[in-house]
C-alpha cells in the first residue's frame, strides 16, 4: 500500500509540474554542452562578486546614489494616459473573455499565456528597460480613476479613508504570494475559465480598495502587480512622473523606496517564491524520495486526496523557502548589526531592503528566460486564435514556437550573467547606503562584510537551483 501511495503521488507530481505547459518551462531546455563545470560557473560568481565589493570599497569612497539627478527627456499629453488606460481596460476585457469563452485547453487558450508569460515574466523585463510601463496600462487603476472622477462631478460620494501606516505593503506582499501559490502549487492553475474567474476577482478587490482608502494611495501601496512592477521600474534610468518622461542613473530609484511596513516581507516573497519555483524543480523535491513526494506521501496518510495532498506539499515547501530566504537577509542585518554606532535591526533591515530588488529581478529573469523566449512567441498564434476555435485574425496562426532562436548553453549564460548583474547591483546599492549611514567609508565597508556574504550565497543559491532543475 505504502509503494502504491508513493507511486500515485509521483504520478501526481509530475503531472502537476507538467501542466501548464505554458508556466513550467522555468529552467533550461535542451541538451547543455557547456565548455566548462557547472559548479566553476558558482566559484566564478562569487569571484566576481568579492572583486565587485573590493572595487567599491576603493573607488566608490562618497554616496553617488541617495540624490540622483533627474532630466526631463519629454512631457506627454494628458489625452495619452486616457488613451493608455483605455488600451489597458481592452486587453483587461478579452484576456477575461478568452478565458471564459474559449476553448479550455491552456496550450490553445490566450488567457494562460498572457497572464503566466507576458503578464508575469515580460513586464518586469520591459519594467527594467523602459520604467514603470504597467502603470498607465493598468486596468483596475484605470476604472479606479475614471470611475473617481465621475463620482467627483457628480457630488457623489464620501471622501476615501487615509491609507493606515501599519498596513503598508502588506496586502500586496501576501497577494503576490498567492499569485505564487496559484502558480507553483495550485493543481487547476492551467485551467483558463478558473484563471479568468480569478482576474476578476482580483480586479474586483483593487477597486473595494481604491474606493475605501482612495485610487492612488491603494494603487501604490496595496495593488500587489501595481506595486511589484514599481519595484523593478525603480532600477531603470527612465521615470515616468505626472505626464513627464525623465532620464536618471540606472538604479537611481530603488533608494527611495519608502521603507513602510510590509516592504521586507514583500522583498523577500518575491525572491522565496522564485527560488521555490526552481528548488520545485529539482530531484531534491521531485525525486523517488525527494522532499516533495515525502509530503504528499504524509498527508494522502491523513487521508486527503492526492491533488489536495500535492497542494498542502507544494505550500508547504513554497512558504518554507520564503522563511529560508528571510533568514538569509536577516543575517546579513544581524551582521551589519554588529558594527555599531546603535542601528536596530529592524532599522537596518528597512533601509537596506532596496538592495534586494536588482536581486528579486535576477531571478525572475534567470528562472523564466527561456519561458519568454520560447513560450513567449506563441502570442504571435493565440493572438490570432484568441478563442482557439479556428479563427485567424492576423494572419498568424500557422505560426509556431522557433526553438533555435536561443539554444540551451545561450539560456545558461544569459541566466548566469542576469544573477551576477543583479547581485553586484545590489551590493551596489547596499555599499551607497552604508556610506550614508555610517560616519567613516571604512565602517561602511566593514558593514558589508556580512552583506557580501549574503549575495554570494544567493548567488550560489540561484546557481544550484538551475542546475539541480535541470540535472
Amino acid at each position: 500500500m505504502s509503494r502504491r501511495l508513493t507511486a500515485a503521488g509521483a504520478t501526481v507530481l509530475a503531472a502537476a509540474l507538467a501542466l501548464p505547459a505554458t508556466a513550467s518551462a522555468h529552467g533550461l531546455v535542451g541538451k547543455q554542452d557547456l565548455p566548462i563545470p557547472r559548479w566553476l560557473f558558482a566559484w566564478a560568481a562569487s569571484i566576481v562578486l568579492v572583486i565587485s565589493f573590493v572595487g567599491l570599497a576603493v573607488l566608490w569612497p562618497k554616496p553617488r546614489l541617495e540624490q540622483p539627478r533627474e532630466r526631463r527627456a519629454l512631457r506627454l499629453p494628458v489625452q495619452l494616459e486616457v488613451l493608455s488606460g483605455l488600451i489597458g481596460i481592452a486587453i483587461f476585457v478579452i484576456v477575461v473573455y478568452a478565458g471564459l469563452a474559449g476553448v479550455q485547453t491552456s496550450t490553445a487558450n490566450l488567457t494562460p499565456t498572457v497572464v503566466y508569460v507576458l503578464f508575469w515574466v515580460g513586464i518586469p523585463v520591459l519594467s527594467l528597460a523602459f520604467g514603470d510601463v504597467f502603470r498607465p496600462f493598468n486596468p483596475w487603476l484605470a476604472i479606479g480613476r475614471g470611475t473617481g472622477w465621475l463620482v467627483k462631478r457628480l457630488g457623489a460620494g464620501a471622501d476615501p479613508i487615509a491609507y493606515p501606516a501599519w498596513l503598508g505593503r502588506w496586502p500586496a506582499a501576501f497577494a503576490i504570494l498567492a499569485f505564487a501559490w496559484v502558480e507553483l502549487a495550485y493543481t487547476n492553475k492551467a485551467d483558463p475559465s478558473t484563471l479568468s474567474i480569478m482576474i476578476l476577482a482580483y480586479a474586483a478587490m483593487q477597486i473595494v480598495g481604491m474606493s475605501v482608502y482612495g485610487t492612488e494611495a491603494w494603487s501604490r501601496y496595496g495593488d500587489a502587480f501595481g506595486v511589484y512592477f514599481g519595484l523593478f521600474a525603480r532600477l531603470s534610468p527612465l521615470h515616468w512622473e505626472r505626464g513627464e518622461l525623465r532620464r536618471r542613473p540606472p538604479l537611481g530609484g530603488a533608494p527611495f523606496l519608502d521603507p513602510i511596513p510590509g516592504t521586507v516581507p514583500l522583498l523577500c516573497t518575491m525572491i522565496g517564491t522564485t527560488s521555490f519555483d526552481g528548488f520545485s524543480q529539482g530531484p531534491l523535491w521531485t525525486g523517488t524520495n525527494g522532499l516533495g513526494i515525502q509530503l504528499q506521501h504524509r498527508f494522502l496518510d491523513l487521508g486527503f486526496n492526492a491533488e489536495v495532498a500535492l497542494e498542502i506539499a507544494f505550500t508547504i515547501g513554497l512558504i518554507g523557502v520564503v522563511l529560508v530566504i528571510s533568514s538569509l537577509y536577516r543575517l546579513g542585518v544581524l551582521g551589519m548589526r554588529s558594527v555599531g554606532e546603535n542601528h536596530q535591526a529592524t532599522e537596518l533591515g528597512r533601509r537596506f531592503v532596496h538592495s534586494l530588488i536588482p536581486i528579486a529581478l535576477a531571478y525572475v529573469i534567470a528562472h523564466y528566460c527561456s519561458l519568454l523566449l520560447y513560450q513567449g512567441q506563441a502570442i504571435a498564434y493565440l493572438a490570432s486564435v484568441p478563442l482557439g476555435h479556428g479563427s485567424n485574425i492576423f494572419g498568424t496562426a500557422d505560426r509556431t514556437i522557433d526553438y533555435n532562436v536561443i539554444n540551451a548553453n545561450g539560456v545558461w549564460y544569459v541566466q548566469v550573467v542576469a544573477l551576477v548583474i543583479g547581485h553586484a547591483s545590489g551590493l551596489t546599492l547596499a555599499h551607497d547606503r552604508a556610506l550614508s549611514m555610517y560616519r567613516s567609508a571604512r565602517a561602511a565597508t566593514r558593514s558589508q562584510y556580512w552583506m557580501l556574504v549574503v549575495m554570494i550565497g544567493f548567488t550560489s543559491l540561484g546557481l544550484w537551483l538551475l542546475s539541480a532543475a535541470n540535472s
